[in-house]
């Protein structure tokens, strides 16, 4: 595993590409909510990934403030160690970010990075702790972090509208670039998981392939179709290898979790 299969990175990459979002509704989620993944290699349990929201004040204003953890276990971390902290500051109204962390050693390569975001100038100081240097970046209106992104896509009032094959593109800032991120509605299916036969809605999100991904469409989202808008199950097909992150366990939902057949 190369540094592109980032354990917490891709986790979040597919994680916000089942939500959609472009303008706000009634909130997904609130303060208190805990997703808890478990990541596959193969056949081998890689690791674990976790994203938690709290409360802070920026700007005299009291916004989500996300950690979110990745880590490997078992024989992997011997091979492979992960060891990833990705936090998001963003407003509670709006959705926008504040500020980000990406504090990361995968394997040896290493990251330290914090960026602020100017909305009002449209940048983004990124400060970079292990190069120790720090540099300005112009983005886009309405641009996400990497974890902003999730939680701020999951509140779209169209996400329960679309049709199968409709696409749409979002901006997301990360690893100091602008990337127009495509994602595709696939359509419903009624997933068996560890909680019993859950209702889910379906994406795939374009990436480029050749040195992580098989295809364009390597990858496959499962979302709950309920108010939640939570994650259910990820799967990548990589030039080396296969991965899998399945929910594992969750504390905190705003909304009533939508079970179709419990497990006995």
């Amino acid at each position: 595993m190369k540094k592109g299969v980032l354990l917490l990175s891709l986790l979040c990459l597919l994680v916000f590409a089942a939500s959609f979002t472009s303008a706000r509704q009634e909130d997904a989620f609130a303060t208190g909510e805990f997703f808890k993944f478990r990541i596959h290699y193969g056949l081998v349990n890689a690791g674990f990934a976790t994203l938690e929201i709290k409360e802070a004040v920026r700007n005299n204003r009291k916004v989500h403030h996300v950690i979110g953890k990745g880590y490997t276990v078992g024989m992997t971390k011997f091979f492979f160690k992960v060891a990833d902290d990705y936090q998001s500051m963003f407003d509670k109204e709006t959705g926008k970010p504040y500020q980000y962390l990406r504090k990361i050693d995968e394997g040896g390569y290493t990251k330290n990075q914090e960026g602020f975001f100017n909305q009002t100038k449209n940048t983004v100081l990124v400060k970079d702790y292990k190069n120790k240097s720090e540099k300005i970046f112009t983005v886009p209106e309405n641009v996400q972090d990497i974890v902003s992104s999730f939680y701020y896509l999951r509140n779209h009032p169209r996400i329960d509208k679309m049709v199968p094959g409709e696409s749409i593109v979002i901006d997301m800032f990360f690893d100091d670039e602008v990337y127009k991120f495509k994602l595709k509605y696939i359509g419903r299916e009624d997933l068996d998981t560890k909680f019993g036969i859950i209702p889910t809605m379906v994406f795939r999100p374009y990436v480029q392939s050749g040195r992580v991904f098989k295809e364009q469409e390597s990858l496959t989202v499962w979302i709950s179709d309920d108010d939640n808008k939570m994650p259910i199950r990820i799967k990548a097909s990589l030039a080396v290898g296969s991965l899998k992150a399945d929910l594992d366990g969750f504390k905190g939902l705003k909304n009533s979790f939508k079970v179709k057949v419990k497990k006995q």
